[in-house]
């Protein structure tokens, strides 16, 4: 009887007329609130066929990279937000010491929360990333118990999106809303879950992830002190506009030495200044000292370090105009970082590559009514453009991009600003 009261309250007509669904469902997935009902009283349908119990909803959103390329790993600044796709989950606490997570699509993945030591043979796999959630959260004081969730992503593998990352949050807020009355702080859940994927997973990767999909909204990130980061919410107010994630295409598997070059470059020239990285090199002596450097290292080190030095500043002006909700300035920044990711950083092509697709896709974007900005995503060389269209050109730019790139390689989102968290929709 438990199992027939919980699939109504969740079936598609019942989330249609409760008024907290459409709320949430308006707030975190752009408004689509008929295909959200869909996609939640199918999660649930599928989730009652294994579980009995209480039925709790949660969303874990994907990440844009905003401001702020190639900074982080010379203890730079960042702006990352997070976005309307997300990893949904049906989620029910069990009395027993284990976590089961069925992602609709993989196999099934169960974790004894009673052993929670890393395991070489699970390095890139779920299995170990809840592990090391629970280990994060037992490390530093928080009670771990154990839950059944049915789950189902839209966030996008291979487009910059976090999906890995958005998984890692996820589980640490159940266990915040189930096991310790929501006290962990976002930034906490943050750290947590990097925790989880440096140590358990085996990828290196910062805070930017993680904190941009703890948090919500736009994520303030400063690097001065990587262990521990400064890290600020701001909420985004330019509603008029829809963001676009392009996959242009291209293949990263040979580019891994171009991306370390950037990072080599850089530390080549805080080497000259006597600093291992270059967020310690004064601004004015790098600008005063350019004639000599020339004679030291290579043009294009010169210039990915102006990239980074200036890039910093952009972080902070784009920081100012979100919080004074300056929508113009906000778009002009965003493009200035993309033109000097181009001109100077160097990283919108790769190396003897003819096809070219992102300055290919930031062409069309440059003339295109409507656009509001544009730059690379992410990583760059190959890969993907972040664009941000008003609201009322959303449709033309979305078929004029499929025509040329592909349907499935357009991706519409809004920036959400809800970070991972459990849906209210009780009466």
């Amino acid at each position: 009887m438990e199992k027939t009261i919980l699939a109504i309250l969740y079936d598609k007509k019942s989330l249609l007329e409760n008024k907290k669904f459409i709320a949430a469902a308006n707030e975190i997935y752009a408004g689509d609130v008929e295909k959200a009902a869909d996609r939640i009283a199918a999660l649930v349908e599928e989730h009652v066929k294994s579980v009995d119990g209480e039925i709790m909803i949660f969303s874990s959103p994907g990440r844009i990279e905003v401001c702020g390329n190639h900074t982080d790993h010379n203890n730079g600044k960042v702006l990352a937000a997070a976005v309307s796709v997300d990893l949904a989950a049906a989620v029910t606490p069990l009395g027993e010491r284990k976590i089961v997570v069925k992602s609709l699509g993989f196999p099934v993945v169960e974790v004894d929360i009673d052993d929670l030591e890393p395991k070489k043979e699970e390095e890139g796999t779920s299995f170990a990333l809840v592990r090391g959630v629970l280990r994060g959260l037992k490390d530093r004081g928080y009670a771990i118990g154990g839950f059944y969730a049915t789950t189902v992503s839209d966030v996008f593998k291979g487009a910059g999106m976090s999906s890995s990352a958005s998984f890692e949050v996820f589980v640490a807020e159940v266990e915040n809303a189930l096991y310790n009355g929501g006290v962990i702080s976002a930034v906490e859940k943050a750290i947590i879950s990097q925790y989880a994927e440096n140590v358990y997973f085996g990828k290196p990767s910062g805070l930017m992830d993680q904190s941009a999909i703890a948090l919500g909204g736009v994520s303030y990130i400063d690097f001065l002190d990587p262990s521990a980061p400064e890290v600020e919410k701001l909420d985004w107010q330019f509603d008029d506009t829809t963001v676009f994630v392009v996959n242009c295409g291209g293949d990263h598997c040979e580019l891994t030495p171009q991306y370390a070059a950037i990072r080599a470059e850089m530390e080549e020239v805080a080497s000259i200044f006597g600093q291992e990285k270059l967020r310690f090199v004064d601004e004015g002596e790098f600008f005063s000292s350019v004639s000599a450097l020339k004679d030291k290292v290579s043009g294009r080190a010169i210039l990915r370090a102006m990239h980074y030095l200036e890039e910093n500043d952009r972080v902070e002006s784009l920081r100012e105009a979100i919080r004074d909700g300056d929508e113009d300035i906000a778009y002009a920044i965003i493009t200035a970082s993309g033109e000097s990711s181009y001109k100077k950083l160097q990283n919108c092509y790769a190396e003897g590559d003819r096809s070219e697709p992102i300055p290919l896709a930031l062409a069309l974007c440059e003339n295109y009514d409507g656009v509001r900005a544009f730059r690379v995503h992410g990583g760059g060389f190959a890969g993907t453009i972040l664009v941000f269209a008003d609201n009322s050109a959303k449709e033309e730019f979305r078929d004029y991009m499929s025509g040329i790139f592909g349907e499935k390689n357009i991706y519409m989102l809004k920036i959400r600003n809800s970070g991972a968290i459990r849906l209210d929709l009780g009466e």
